[in-house]
Formats: structure tokens, C-alpha cells, sequence
């Protein structure tokens, strides 16, 4: 081993954690309607920003297999909520033009909340996530989409008040 491979072995280099670059390319956040994940979508916008990475935003509609049962109709629901969020981001994005340019693109589809946003994380190489704090009293037992991902520890995850 030459001086140069043993100085990266003791660095940490070697392992394929180093992608080359400096700063993230790419954060993504996760939106769900709820103010924290507007809070977060908000911070995730100005980290990227700051790095010049892109923002992919992604908001996945939740299959509510319960609901459908009863012959409320979720589909419909579900891509409603996405072309609000859809809406919203576009209307934020428009009132900074000029002030703050961010490369953003947006992201939806059908699933699970949990596993979408890694999908779409490990599709996007995303170098950051960044979601906002459950409202939801029940997830403090099973447990949030937050605590999922940051327990996966495979990206920094921010998880935003």
C-alpha cells in the first residue's frame, strides 16, 4: 500500500462515502400539506439555495385502504391534495423569482409515505432530507415518517418543527 492509499484508508475515503463533490446536489423534502412540512419545504428551499443544489420537493399520496371501504373516494382526494401542494409551491416559487432562485422540481406519486420518500431519495441520489415534525399525537407510539428515516441512517435527515 503506497503512503498516498494508506493516508485515505485512515481518512475514511475509501469506502465509497466520499461522492467527489462539495456540498449537496440535491435535498429533498418531503410535503404532506401539514404546516411543519411547509416549514420544512421552506428551510430544505433555502439550504438549497445556499448550496446551488436542487430541490426536489415530493408529496406522496398516501393509499388510505380504510377509507375506501367506506366508498370514499381516496384517489380522487389524494390528487387534489397534490395539486394544492403543487399549486402552493408554484405560487411561493413565483412571489421569490428574482429574489431567490432555486432549481426545484416537484414530485408525486401513490404509496406509502415512508418508503416513497426513501424511493425517491435513493432514485435522486439526494444528499440530504428534510421533512417536518408529526402532528399527530399517534405517531409518538407507532412512530413517524421522521423517526423511520432517521433511524434508516442512510442521509443526513433534518426533521423541522
Amino acid at each position: 500500500m503506497s503512503r498516498e492509499e494508506e493516508h485515505e484508508a485512515q481518512a475514511g475515503l475509501r469506502g465509497g462515502f466520499e461522492r467527489g463533490t462539495d456540498g449537496p446536489k440535491v435535498i429533498l423534502a418531503g410535503v404532506d400539506g401539514s404546516d411543519t412540512s411547509w416549514r420544512a419545504a421552506a428551510y430544505a428551499a433555502g439550504l438549497a439555495r445556499r448550496q446551488h443544489a436542487l430541490l426536489a420537493v415530493v408529496y406522496v399520496q398516501p393509499l388510505l385502504a380504510g377509507t375506501a371501504a367506506l366508498g370514499i373516494p381516496v384517489t380522487d382526494t389524494t390528487e387534489e391534495v397534490a395539486e394544492e401542494v403543487l399549486g402552493e409551491i408554484r405560487a411561493t416559487a413565483e412571489r421569490l423569482r428574482g429574489v431567490h432562485e432555486v432549481r426545484w422540481e416537484f414530485h408525486t406519486f401513490r404509496g406509502d409515505p415512508y418508503t416513497g420518500l426513501v424511493r425517491l431519495a435513493d432514485e435522486l441520489k439526494a444528499d440530504a432530507v428534510v421533512v417536518g415534525a408529526s402532528e399527530r399525537a399517534g405517531h409518538r407510539i407507532v412512530g413517524s415518517v421522521a423517526v423511520r428515516l432517521v433511524k434508516a441512517g442512510r442521509w443526513p435527515v433534518t426533521v423541522v418543527p
